[in-house]
């Protein structure tokens, strides 16, 4: 199959964001006065962000609602003082500093973007993503970037896939393929969406669900030998 589109998720796919949230939540932390250790609240934080995050991908919260509703648990949780919506403008202006890429992302967009449209599809908030892709070293490679907030659409809902098809001005699906860490969003999205998908997955993880993606690879370079 000859692709002509390549669709990427940003975070922990192209982008560190294990990095990024751990640099953001470590500003955080340090802000607030709690006799509570860091890294407990830290991975407290985590565990209510990944849950509510999954809601998002199920429509069960917008991402409005996300903003403040993961600081309130968080919170609640942990009983801080602190008003929620300003734990998530504190959060949110952190994180959108941290833009860190893996080892191999540059390498191979710098490969790729001659060859290929490339776009981002992204489940992230708009003040978030469009401040951090915008300075990483690698923004210049993509023909555009989608942000589920930024449209109200998300991942895994196949109406995001042609909204990016249209931004771009491409019908054909069969030359497009997604690319991202995610079964639930990405591979989903792509499968809901009639695209070949490709799952990035970095720590060899067992896919226990009834999604099969067309390809996996374990490092980002490895999309050379499919492509």
């Amino acid at each position: 199959m000859k692709y002509e589109v390549l669709f990427f998720d940003a975070d922990d796919t192209l982008f560190d964001f294990k990095k990024s949230e751990n640099f953001a939540l470590d500003k955080l932390m340090s802000s607030i006065d709690t006799d509570l250790e860091k890294s407990y609240c830290i991975e407290i934080y985590k565990e209510i962000n990944n849950n509510i995050w999954k809601e998002f991908e199920q429509n069960l919260i917008s991402s409005d609602e996300l903003k403040i509703e993961r600081f309130k648990r968080f919170a609640d949780k942990i009983n801080l003082s602190q008003d929620p919506k300003i734990l998530s403008n504190m959060y949110v202006n952190f994180l959108a500093e941290a833009s860190f890429i893996y080892k191999e992302t540059e390498e191979l967009l710098s490969y790729l973007y001659k060859k290929y449209k490339i776009v981002i599809i992204t489940n992230g908030l708009t003040s978030v993503q469009n401040k951090r892709i915008k300075k990483s070293i690698i923004k210049d490679y993509f023909d555009a970037v989608i942000i589920s907030d930024e449209i109200k659409i998300a991942k895994p809902d196949p109406k995001i896939f042609d909204y990016a098809l249209n931004v771009i001005n491409h019908t054909n699906k069969e030359s497009v393929l997604m690319i991202g860490d995610s079964l639930s969003s990405d591979v989903k999205g792509g499968v809901n969406a009639g695209i070949d998908t490709c799952w990035f997955n970095p720590n060899n993880k067992k896919n226990n669900s009834s999604l099969i993606p067309k390809y996996e690879i374990s490092t980002l370079l490895e999309l050379k030998n499919i492509l």
